[in-house]
């Protein structure tokens, strides 16, 4: 908590807020009700390992007094982080284990899961705290049948982003493009979160600590299936984030794909522009979990980005490796810290609202 730090104006781009089950009940019907009321069902569970103890992947003192788990109470939610660090908007990124996208059969259950909880999201976190907006959850493995859940629930006010899940698909593949054409009609940005551990060769790794050191590998696969598919060129106004690796992989990633781009382009010809450049125009990166780095570092992980403008803050709250604002990066100086802190993702996410007196700019 900041206790008697001053007050800082963030906007977060990554809150994982907690549905359970018994919560999702009321805005389910049957026969999939009936699923967990009956036959006590629960999804698929995608950790071959224990995580950090008892609590897991959480804070241990993120859990609600009242009870439930850490991200299930917005009003300890916002004592605990909205109030006490001094929140301008935080995005509701989820956490239901796994998520419907990434289930692997039984599709109309995953579709059933998504509407129930963006319904549970709107009605209790969207519609009861104006700092908060959200994230719309999909069945994207139906790619038809979660073009109808960004139409039902984009236009809400506070939906500002589709939410994918980093797992085993690559996202670029056409398969997937209506869901971009609908995000870019509703002005939503995709947010991308890695779910399940990377995969070596075809196995989880043996350790969480191994996971946890190699996730900007499938952030890495997703940007580059993205952008080699075409997606920035066929829906120019599109946005992404990649939530939850860190930003410093950035720069290798971007003179690779130039280097492979400048030998193999004839293979991708609807690519009319230099890899970075695309990433620089289209993609953002939340900072954590954030390296340790000194300011002359991480202004170099800047300089290499090229831009400014690709980095948003984010807590990850209530996960174990929290960032805090006023922890996690080095001195940074007024201009840049504003852009990292808040005007970064405003522009990332356009149904945020504009910063004072920029409005009519």
């Amino acid at each position: 908590m900041a206790g008697s730090q001053n007050k800082k104006q963030i906007i977060d781009t990554d809150i994982h807020e907690r549905a359970t089950y018994k919560d999702l009940l009321p805005y389910l019907d049957n026969p999939w009700k009936r699923y967990i009321t009956d036959s006590d069902w629960v999804q698929e569970k995608h950790l071959p390992y224990p995580i950090l103890g008892a609590d897991g992947l959480d804070r241990a003192d993120a859990k609600p007094p009242s009870g439930g788990p850490a991200g299930n109470s917005l009003s300890f939610m916002q004592e605990q982080l909205l109030d006490d660090i001094g929140h301008e908007a935080g995005i509701l990124t989820g956490a239901l284990d796994p998520s419907p996208s990434s289930m692997h059969g039984w599709y109309e259950m995953a579709v059933a899961l998504a509407t129930a909880y963006n319904d549970w999201q709107i009605e209790n976190w969207l519609d009861k705290d104006e700092r908060i907006y959200g994230s719309v959850h999909v069945a994207a493995q139906d790619p038809q049948a979660a073009v109808r859940e960004i139409e039902r629930v984009g236009p809400h006010p506070k939906m500002v982003q589709v939410l994918l899940p980093i797992d085993d698909r690559p996202w670029g593949d056409p398969y997937y493009h209506p869901i971009f054409e609908a995000a870019e009609r509703h002005d939503l940005t995709i947010g991308m979160h890695h779910n399940e551990p990377p995969s070596y060769y075809g196995q989880f790794p043996r350790y969480f600590v191994e996971w946890h050191s190699v996730m900007p590998n499938t952030h890495m696969v997703q940007i580059n299936s993205m952008v080699f598919n075409g997606v920035f060129e066929k829906y120019p106004n599109l946005k992404l984030v990649m939530i939850e690796a860190g930003f410093t992989y950035a720069p290798a990633l971007m003179k690779k794909m130039d280097q492979q781009y400048k030998a193999l382009r004839h293979e991708v010809p609807w690519v009319k522009r230099l890899p970075s450049r695309i990433i620089q125009e289209h993609v953002r990166f939340t900072t954590q979990p954030v390296d340790e780095l000194s300011q002359k570092e991480f202004m170099q992980f800047i300089e290499l980005m090229g831009s400014e403008d690709m980095v948003c803050f984010s807590t990850d709250y209530p996960h174990w490796d929290y960032d805090s604002p006023f922890q996690a990066l080095p001195a940074l100086g007024d201009d840049l810290e504003r852009k990292i802190f808040r005007e970064n993702a405003r522009a990332a996410y356009p149904k945020l609202p504009q910063a004072a007196g920029m409005v009519n700019q």
